[in-house]
């Protein structure tokens, strides 16, 4: 986990100054699926966020296999047979905030993000709607958003397609602290 972490703060130029920088070691992804014969749900607090304060850059990763499910056939199926998580190990998205709020007044800010969306090896530049929260000095980012399975090359074959749905809503809540 502290290699993801460094990987995401290495994205970063070198030379910004380190005031700016907010890190999240455990954001919470939630994924959802409405099908009609079984929906399927998992979380995770595993995800890890890196947010540039000065210029809007913002990046995020999640390891695939921390997503946990209620029914352990139902996670070992997402794993191995849909997401191929020994081979794409993480979900990631590197992107920037189209207007950067001010974080030294507390509010609910509406963002949207921009940047490369990266699941299943397949990258796609995507925009993304969030919310940037401030309060009393304290930084957090929410968002959901759809990922369409074939986007993504996620095959959903065709003896199982009524059990799983061809999007996924995905929610993300991550709480900054200041990079030290």
């Amino acid at each position: 986990m502290k290699y993801i972490a460094l990987i995401l703060l290495v994205w970063f130029s070198t030379n910004q100054a380190g005031q700016d920088i907010y890190v999240c070691k455990s954001a919470t992804v939630s994924i959802y699926s409405k099908a009609p014969i079984e929906d399927i749900e998992a979380k995770t607090d595993k995800g890890t966020s890196v947010f540039n304060a000065a210029t809007g850059e913002l990046a995020f990763s999640v390891p695939i296999r921390s997503l946990k499910f209620d029914k352990a056939l139902m996670q070992e199926h997402f794993n191995e047979n849909y997401m191929e998580s020994d081979k794409y190990p993480q979900a990631s998205f590197k992107g920037k905030l189209a207007q950067t709020p001010d974080i030294t007044k507390d509010g609910v800010y509406p963002v949207m993000a921009s940047g490369v969306f990266e699941v299943h090896g397949v990258k796609q530049s995507r925009t993304i709607p969030g919310k940037l929260t401030v309060s009393g000095g304290a930084i957090s980012l929410s968002s959901e958003f759809i990922v369409a399975c074939k986007d993504h090359k996620i095959e959903i074959p065709t003896l199982v397609f009524h059990n799983i749905a061809e999007t996924i809503k995905v929610q993300v809540n991550a709480t900054y602290s200041p990079y030290k």
